[in-house]
């Protein structure tokens, strides 16, 4: 991971503070090759950012926030061997959520190539062994099936679900990151998929509303 090192001289120290101090806020404790990871991934995001427009985000202090806080904050909610990040953009929660949660196999699936190609070049640089980017639509991506399945800003919940449905396991869940107006969209699912948890989400430095909401087939509590 060394070869990243020049950019994260280049970043300023508030980057470094607003990471530490939104993860003790979230209360997260994180190693120091964990925060590392961290560091750089903003790093990378930044630099790539720069040619291939990845995120509307600019500054690298916001991206701390906005991106890595905000992946991080569903972390506790995180369960199970498997985790698919459907629509995962430049791999947000997938790369955030796995830096943190190494026990956890997650793929991500996104059909956009040069975000996955970041993807990829992220997992390389960072050593994130247990992150697997694919460039595929979802209703192409297969029959596999995962524990959990995460989407954080892809689809309205009703296609979030249908698009998934055949990915989620036995037992498994849909992990919906949401803004405060989803009260319409919970309305207009399926009879047979069940809200089983709503958690308000306060992301450090972020002043919006934002949520998750935790979906299940109905009888597979």
């Amino acid at each position: 991971m060394s070869s990243l090192s020049p950019l994260l001289n280049d970043l300023s120290a508030d980057v470094a503070t607003r990471l530490d101090d939104g993860l003790d806020t979230l209360g997260l404790e994180v190693s120091a090759s964990q925060r590392e990871r961290l560091l750089r991934l903003v790093a990378l995001l930044h630099k790539w950012n720069r040619a291939y427009n990845l995120t509307a985000v600019r500054d690298p202090v916001e991206m701390v926030s906005r991106h890595v806080l905000d992946s991080a904050a569903i972390a506790p909610f995180v369960h199970g061997d498997t985790l698919l990040d459907v629509g995962a953009g430049p791999g947000l929660p997938g790369l955030v959520i796995a830096i943190l949660k190494p026990e956890v196999q997650v793929t991500l699936v996104d059909s956009n190539g040069k975000k996955v190609r970041f993807q990829r070049q992220a997992v390389m640089e960072l050593s994130i062994d247990n992150a697997t980017p694919t460039q595929v639509r979802v209703e192409a991506f297969g029959e596999r099936t995962f524990d959990q399945v995460v989407s954080r800003a892809f689809a309205s919940l009703v296609d979030f679900v249908e698009l998934t449905r055949k990915l989620v396991g036995p037992g498994g869940q849909w992990l919906a990151m949401k803004g405060p107006g989803a009260d319409d969209e919970l309305s207009a699912l399926p009879a047979d998929i069940a809200l089983t948890a709503r958690h308000r989400l306060p992301i450090p430095y972020e002043t919006a509303t934002r949520q998750l909401l935790i979906l299940t087939p109905e009888g597979a509590l």
